[in-house]
């Protein structure tokens, strides 16, 4: 059970496409960390992000609001992946739209939240086949059309085995195996956060 510190902190996560959105709106008085990007980019590799997850790190956060849950990642894989981190470090994520809180009053995880997580993953996975499903029948209805060629007709493509073959990508597959975030995982095995997340969509596709 996680006690509250007098040091910690109650932080408004706050995340708009360009800075013609006014974020004052979304700050309800909280301590706010405001990202200004794309919706495509994973939560630690935001600039705000990166350093709302240092200062939780530290200890110096209670809770987490945010006016709704996709404001934490791109997909529902990246949403459910920066919920299980804040869950796993003891920190409440409030989602006002939602009206969904990770963590109850005594520090224990929200069976409820738990529940609709557990879904979300189920949706996640069904996504993840679906786009594929898509990309396929993309790449046959070009190829119906001669159309298609693979990276620009000038070489090969490189297969799913021998990308994880290679001994640096193996061993960031490893990592993230072990539970090892994605940033982390990169700088161990030496590739870029590219390769590493690359390599993440395959871990997740097997």
């Amino acid at each position: 059970m996680k006690i509250q510190d007098e040091h910690e902190k109650n932080y408004k996560y706050i995340r708009v496409s360009t800075p013609e959105q006014n974020p004052a709106r979304q700050k309800d008085g909280l301590i706010p960390i405001v990202d200004i990007c794309s919706g495509s980019i994973p939560f630690e590799d935001r600039k705000g992000g990166e350093a709302l997850m240092r200062k939780v790190q530290l200890g110096f956060v209670g809770s987490v609001s945010v006016q709704s849950i996709d404001r934490l990642g791109r997909n529902t894989l990246d949403i459910l992946t920066t919920i299980k981190w804040f869950t796993k470090q003891g920190v409440n994520i409030i989602s006002q739209k939602e009206g969904l809180q990770t963590l109850l009053p005594d520090g224990t995880e929200n069976p409820t939240a738990k529940l609709m997580i557990g879904i979300l993953g189920t949706l996640a996975e069904f996504e993840l086949s679906r786009i594929k499903e898509r990309q396929m029948e993309g790449i046959a209805k070009a190829k119906e059309r001669g159309v298609y060629k693979i990276n620009g007709g000038n070489r090969s493509i490189e297969t799913k085995t021998k990308f994880l073959s290679k001994s640096k990508n193996a061993m960031c597959l490893k990592e993230l195996k072990r539970g090892t975030s994605v940033r982390r995982a990169a700088l161990l095995a030496g590739v870029s956060r590219m390769t590493a997340h690359k390599v993440k969509k395959y871990m997740l596709e097997d």
